[in-house]
This record gives structure tokens, sequence and C-alpha cells, in this order.
């Protein structure tokens, strides 16, 4: 039985926090109200090393419908594949033997990394075999898959922060989170390099070379991983016992552009993996895959790019665990300040809080709604009922009462419940800056936004998705129920 891909999800502790390809060449996106329009750059000699990629496809028995071609002309991105024909819901668009993938295993060292990864390469995020055999395999001149990782971009092509400078990230990345994720990133990365890979290449001087493999070529085969690598599911009966499947590259597949509203998906079977149309596709759309139900953060945070504001059904923003901590203490003021330490730490102690954790709000509502709940209850109750409540370890009564977060549930909630929660929002919009009118006026002005590098667009969008959700759940806490931003 087959089944739908998964993009990369890391797990706790890996070197990075989240898994669609990034925008791969130069190019001008233009934000307005019905979205983007993208003007596409050619690369030096991109033409010649598609052709070449098509025919290493040929040469491995990657099999391509005759009404797909792999295209650079009028897409959202340097490479995509563009439908010739129309398509109709169902149909394999290409198929990937699975002798033509690029893993630990299949990699010309799978032997000498199968007897590292036993001793010296485990690593918490469970990459590292594979970004060291693309290390191996990129600089390889005779490897197997060089017409595929001839299409690898160059870092100066990557958007992904953390290739941006600093001082630029922080500027327009201000209050959304991506700094902090992307230093936590860059701390990681150099972390594991220095204490596993860097011992490992040292072992093995006639396969790496310190003068090529270094640092920075890791830096970038981890981004590489990072925005372009698949899943295969495991089996749902192995779901809660196993370790999830380590990343695997899968050429073809890893052209295909993101949009929520997406049109085809890839497939797992047992002797090769199918990109399948999952609705028509008319002649001269792009198809499309999709990396999840991803918010503009993470898709700029792991891939380098936004969808336009307000495109993103599934955007996002955050309010960080620690503020919420602060606008207690604001709200119930130095009198009742160690009854809110107090509160605070029982909240630890239940695993319901920490000081790295974040609420997550959606355009519906909140979506971390057991969190926010207990928190918002905890902190707003009488020392008498902060007492029952740690006798009985967090079981009451009431704990069959509806504990949903919804736009309209929050509109009902206990006005100190609301009054706590807006203060939080608050700071949360403190953290942006003074720029939020300026922002939506700007992206209300296709000409002014036009005027915009490409980063700052990114960056535009980004703040305004996240501003306009939090400012949307202000207004509830306020009792206005107001429509969908």
């Amino acid at each position: 039985m087959s089944q739908v891909h998964k993009r990369v999800k890391v797990r706790p502790g890996a070197p990075l926090v989240v898994g669609c390809p990034p925008p791969r060449v130069s190019r001008v996106v233009v934000c307005g109200p019905r979205g983007v329009v993208v003007v596409v750059k050619k690369g030096p000699g991109s033409g010649a090393a598609v052709r070449e990629f098509e025919s290493w496809c040929s040469s491995v028995n990657l099999e391509l419908s005759p009404k797909v071609v792999l295209s650079e002309d009028g897409l959202v991105d340097r490479y995509g594949l563009q439908a010739v024909e129309n398509i109709s819901e169902g149909e394999v668009l290409f198929s990937v033997p699975r002798d033509a993938l690029l893993s630990s295993v299949t990699t010309s060292i799978s032997q000498v990394l199968e007897k590292a990864e036993a001793a010296s390469l485990k690593s918490q995020s469970g990459w590292v075999a594979l970004i060291v055999a693309l290390m191996y395999e990129f600089t390889c001149p005779n490897s197997r898959w060089k017409p595929y990782l001839a299409l690898c971009p160059e870092p100066d092509q990557l958007d992904l922060p953390m290739f941006w400078p600093e001082e630029e990230r922080k500027r327009l990345l201000r209050g959304t989170g991506v700094p902090e994720a992307v230093h936590l990133d860059l701390e990681n990365i150099e972390l594991e390099f220095n204490s596993v890979v860097q011992p490992f290449l040292a072992a093995h001087p006639t396969l790496f070379d310190s003068k090529q493999h270094t640092l920075n070529l890791y830096k970038r085969m981890v981004a590489f991983v990072m925005a372009y690598s698949f899943q295969e599911p495991l089996e749902e009966e192995d779901e809660d016992e196993k370790d999830p499947n380590p990343p695997i590259m899968v050429p073809m597949a890893d052209i295909l552009n993101h949009v929520s509203n997406h049109n085809a998906n890839l497939e797992f079977t047992k002797d090769c993996l199918k990109m399948i149309s999952t609705r028509p596709i008319a002649k001269g759309e792009e198809v499309y895959n999709t990396y999840g139900d991803l918010a503009n953060w993470q898709l700029l945070h792991m891939y380098g790019f936004v969808e336009p504001h307000p495109a993103n059904n599934n955007d996002a923003a955050e309010i960080q665990m620690t503020t919420l901590y602060k606008a207690a203490l604001q709200v119930f003021g130095e009198s009742r300040k160690q009854l809110v330490e107090k509160k605070w730490k029982v909240l630890c102690e239940m695993l319901l809080v920490g000081e790295e954790g974040a609420f997550v709000i959606g355009r519906e509502g909140v979506l971390t709604e057991e969190e926010l709940y207990a928190a918002l209850k905890v902190l707003c109750m009488s020392e008498d009922e902060l007492e029952d409540y740690q006798e009985n370890e967090g079981w009451e009564e009431d704990d069959a009462a509806d504990e949903s977060l919804t736009n309209e549930a929050i509109v009902e909630l206990h006005p100190m419940w609301r009054t706590l929660l807006a203060e939080s929002i608050r700071l949360t919009l403190a953290a942006y800056g003074p720029v939020q009118k300026e922002d939506e006026a700007m992206l209300a002005d296709p000409v002014l936004s036009a005027k915009l590098s490409r980063r700052e667009r990114y960056a535009l969008n980004l703040r305004c998705g996240q501003t306009s959700i939090l400012q949307n759940l202000l207004r509830l806490t306020e009792g206005q129920l107001m429509a969908q931003v």
C-alpha cells in the first residue's frame, strides 16, 4: 500500500527546528491584493544543467509523464514542473526508482557510514550520515548523482535566514521568532560539526579533504537537507515504537515548489516513489507539492520564502510562554508577585509551560489550546484554588468542561482570563517595534512594495501575517468577534 510523503520534521534537539525548496535565483516579487507576480531571472548556464539532469533521469530509469516538463520559464522558482497537457486527478506525473534515491544507504561510501553510525556518527538530529554522504558526493567528480547535485543552489542564491547577515536578520525579522531560531540552529550546527563530523572526516583522509570539506560546506548541505529532503512515513503499527526514518533526497520530487493549495503528493511504494496529481491540473499550470501545513515563519526559516499575506491559510503567530508570565506579573501587581511565581512553578512542574515554549495562534483560534487554557486557568486561581488544584494533581471535577480556545470561545472567556491574555498579546506586539501601521500601508500599495528588496518583501509579508493574527486575537479578548484575517 502506498503512503503519502512527509517532509522532514526534525526531532527535539536536532540542529534545525522544522522541515520546501528555497528560492534558487534572483527574482522580482510584487505583493498586491491578489498575491504574487514573479519575474524569474535565469542563472548562467542553468539550461545546460537542466538538460544534463534530464539525461541523467533517463539513465537511472526515472520516468517522467509526457504531460509534464521540467521548466524554468514563468514559474514561481528557478526550476519547476509544468503541465503541457491537461492532467486528471490520480495520474502518475513521475516515478523515481528506489536505487536513484540519495541516502546514507545508497551513497558510494555507505559501508563506511554504516560502521561509523554504530560508533562515531551518532547525533541527536539523525541527519549527520546523510549530510556527510552529500558532502562526499557533492565534491566527488565521478559521483553517480553529479547531474542531480549540480542543481543544488549556491549559498548566495539561498534566502534561508541562516545565510542572511546577522544585522539584516535581526532588523527585518524582529519579533517574528526567526532570528532566535536561526541563532540556535547555527550554534547547534557548529557544535555538531566540531564534535561529531570533523573527527570522522579526519579519520578518513582518503575520502575527505580538510580544505574542501569544511564547516561552510557542511552548513550548505544542512540547508540542502533541510529544504529538499523527504522522510518516508512509518507503518501505522510502528509509529509509537520506532524512531522516524532518516531523511532521503528524492531527485525530481524536490524540484516541485510549495503552495498551500497544492495539486500533487509524493507516495511511497515498495519499488519506487510516485508523484500523483491530487486534482485536475490545466495545461500551462505548475505542478505543486506541499511540505505540510506550515506558517510563513516556518516557510522562511526552513525554505527561504513566504506565501504572500493573506494567502497562507496555515499562517500562525506565537506568544512566548514567558511573555504570559510577564503579563501575569504586570496584571496582578507587586502585592501578588509571590503567588504568581508559585503558580508558574506549578505549571512548569506539570510540563504545561517552559522557558523555551510558545503558545501558537492560528487564524481560527489558539492551536495549543490545552497549554494556554491550563496556564490562564492556573494563573487566575486564588491561593485556595491553587492548593486544591495541587492536591488533586491538576484533576478537577470540571475537567470535562470545554477547553476550546477557538475565536468564538475566546470572546466568552472569564474577563480576568481575557485581561491576562490581552496583556500578553500587547507585550508580544511591542516586540515587533513601531512599524505595524507602516507595514500595513506598504503591503497595501503594490508600487511601494515593489521597491523593496526580496528579503524585505518576505519579512514584510511575514510580519503583517503575524501581527494581523495577534491584533485579531486582541480584539477577541475585548469581546469583539471579528472576521477572519
